[in-house]
């Protein structure tokens, strides 16, 4: 057998129906968002999961619920899987930081991974504590599957990482809408991608709903 880990990013909250950033802000699911999470427990109830991992975040607790009760499993929590921290951006859509912080976006916008939101963290700040999280599972767990429940920028800096796709282009090179799950195999030549930013599990209403 091989280790599988789904990243499962949490379902809407009311700043991804607005695309305003929102990474230290503890948003809760709005009602479509709790619905994405009991699409994905119905869906994946009858994988045999040997452990829930989640960030703290409401989000990502309410994302987990549903399944973690269906099978009885309680999740375990890491600092180290919270969304990046925006700093001045929080809560503000990027057409209002472009105007309030023109060249700090620009900056961050051409190279994330070195350059912060202003007062936030650097892609491989997020890479460095979110892949400690990683090794750790690996190291516990030879095999079986594994939940991941983050958030956007996250799962994308540690796909991109075990991917090896450069850090500062998670923006431009892989999507993760939320209520999505990309699956990663670890097997004898490494981390192999098996789905990204799947959406299946979401009846079409929640697909096509507004937002990122």
């Amino acid at each position: 057998m091989t280790l599988t880990l789904y990243f499962l990013r949490h379902g809407q909250t009311e700043s991804s129906r607005k695309n305003a950033f929102s990474g230290s802000i503890d948003s809760e699911l709005t009602p479509d968002g709790l619905e994405m999470a009991k699409a994905f427990a119905a869906a994946y109830i009858s994988t045999p999961w040997k452990a829930v991992f989640s960030s703290p975040m409401k989000r990502t607790l309410a994302t987990a619920a549903p399944l973690c009760a269906a099978i009885g499993m309680e999740p375990e929590l890491r600092d180290g899987l919270k969304e990046i921290n925006y700093g001045k951006w929080e809560g503000k859509t990027p057409e209002i930081i472009s105007q309030e912080y023109h060249d700090d976006y620009l900056r961050w916008s051409a190279d994330p991974a070195w350059y912060g939101p202003t007062d936030g963290e650097m892609a491989i700040t997020i890479a460095a504590r979110a892949l400690q999280v990683i090794e750790e599972i690996k190291s516990v767990y030879s095999s079986g599957n594994i939940l991941v429940v983050a958030h956007k920028a996250t799962i994308r800096i540690i796909l991109c990482s075990l991917l090896g796709i450069d850090v500062g282009r998670f923006r431009y090179r892989l999507g993760c809408p939320v209520g999505s799950v990309s699956i990663v195999e670890f097997g004898s030549h490494g981390p192999l991608l098996k789905a990204l930013a799947d959406r299946t599990h979401l009846d079409e209403r929640l697909r096509n709903l507004p937002g990122t």
